[in-house]
């Protein structure tokens, strides 16, 4: 721990970390982590990405202990939950309006922390004096918040902009890295769970955070068209030879002809599940991402083949967009008819996609294609292991 700028009553500072670290053990190893550098140019205390916090000595003298503890579990409730991190990932135009993502991001943190008992200083943030209702990510609250919102400063650690009282680069006292900080937030989470295992109490807030570090909730369609990209990668990269285009070294070779090479196009089936159990609100949502992406990677027209299937075969058809797919069928359910209708077809797909709930047999052997399987609903059961497996919320 590091104090530049003097004047700064560190005993107070520190008793009131250690009464945040006392009342609330989980958060002990956070709020330790945090290395204090004084500073007059701050308003109140902020932090950045490095886990610096910066304190106002001024703010500091003002403020009893039992508020600076809150303070001290705001500043790192920002680093815990990685709100620079995703407020990296906001559109440019929000990034730039970096008092509003800030409010919104204290919106986040207060109202768990006012729930759970602790004191905030005069003039806090929270989510009802906008109008807003508790319980809600700062993602949500900032396009409800009015344009002219403009609250405290808390530093490159929340809303993710470098501000002038922050120490640059490698200089000052020690930073903490970002595999650090990863490992430190599972270890808080972990220590969370195990508070209430022991029959403690969360606020709300908090545990959705801690559910969501120890069992992180994937982006599915994010998954679903990565699987799909990769494929078709894969198969555009199965280099083959052709003399419709003679090579260029041809003429060199007096008359000898020599084939050129060529990176086929991938054809798709995609094989979806018509069962009874299947809902078509989310075999179109299913279907449309699956279509969506075949189109960004150039794969679309007569290259792609949507297959209709329970027990049994019902429509097949070349399709441009998921208006032109006809979903028959309601009966039992055997994707293996369908993975194999669509290999048997006379142009043969490359990659099959398999839209399903995932309750069905499997093909015995491993297809000569590769083989997705988009599972629909949480109680999917698993594949066998070497079905590349997305598993889709809807």
């Amino acid at each position: 721990m590091t104090a530049s700028g003097g004047d700064l009553d560190m005993t107070k500072l520190l008793a009131a970390r250690y009464r945040a670290a006392s009342d609330r053990p989980y958060l002990a190893s956070a709020l330790y982590a945090l290395t204090v550098v004084a500073r007059r140019e701050v308003p109140t205390m902020g932090v950045d990405r490095h886990w610096r916090c910066y304190v106002s000595p001024a703010f500091v003298d003002a403020t009893p202990v039992e508020e600076l503890a809150g303070v001290w579990v705001h500043e790192a409730a920002h680093l815990l939950r990685d709100h620079h991190g995703r407020a990296d990932r906001l559109p440019a135009a929000d990034q730039r309006d970096w008092h509003r993502v800030n409010v919104a991001q204290d919106c986040e943190i207060n109202d768990d922390l006012l729930a759970d008992g602790l004191r905030l200083p005069a003039g806090r943030v929270e989510p009802r004096l906008f109008g807003l209702p508790n319980g809600e990510l700062f993602e949500a609250y900032l396009p409800r918040l009015p344009s002219h919102v403009r609250e405290h400063d808390c530093g490159s650690g929340a809303h993710g902009r470098p501000v002038p009282w922050e120490l640059t680069g490698s200089a000052g006292p020690s930073r903490l890295g970002e595999a650090e900080a990863q490992a430190l937030r599972r270890h808080t989470a972990e220590a969370m769970r195990a508070h209430q295992r022991g029959r403690g109490t969360l606020p709300a807030g908090w545990q959705r955070w801690a559910e969501e570090v120890l069992e992180p909730t994937v982006d599915w369609r994010q998954a679903l068209s990565g699987a799909v990209r990769e494929a078709a990668a894969w198969a555009a990269g199965a280099i083959d030879y052709t003399y419709r285009r003679p090579s260029r070294r041809t003429p060199a070779l007096g008359g000898v002809v020599l084939p050129s090479l060529r990176r086929p196009l991938p054809r798709v089936a995609v094989v979806v599940d018509t069962s009874g159990s299947m809902g078509d609100a989310e075999l179109a949502a299913a279907l449309g991402e699956v279509t969506g992406v075949l189109r960004e990677v150039g794969v679309r027209g007569n290259r792609v083949t949507v297959l209709a299937c329970d027990a049994d075969v019902h429509a097949v058809s070349r399709v441009t967009s998921t208006e032109q797919v006809s979903l028959g069928g309601g009966g039992g359910t055997d994707m293996r008819v369908g993975i194999e209708a669509a290999l048997a077809a006379r142009d043969r797909p490359t990659i099959v996609v398999v839209l399903t709930d995932g309750f069905t047999p499997w093909p015995d052997e491993v297809p000569s294609c590769r083989l997705i399987a988009a599972l629909i609903g949480p109680g999917a059961p698993q594949p066998p292991s070497w079905v590349e497996t997305v598993r889709v919320a809807l």
